[in-house]
């Protein structure tokens, strides 16, 4: 997976909280919170070549955090 995959994932999942009851949410929060960490791995993975727009991932970054 990804870093944008992961960090879209980590949306889905607290999108997925509403309204489901305090265990699941935590579970849900507890996912999000991994795929949150690994995004911002793979994006600080990134900071190094900022502006080259030919880095293998750019676009799926651009995309995601839109």
């Amino acid at each position: 997976m990804t870093g944008p995959e992961h960090y879209a994932e980590a949306e889905k999942c607290l999108a997925a909280m509403n309204g489901k009851g305090q265990a699941t949410c935590q579970v849900l929060l507890g996912q999000a919170q991994v795929h949150a960490t690994l995004a911002l791995a793979a994006a600080t993975g990134l900071q190094g070549i900022q502006g080259n727009t030919e880095t293998l991932d750019y676009a799926d970054w651009m995309e995601a955090t839109q």
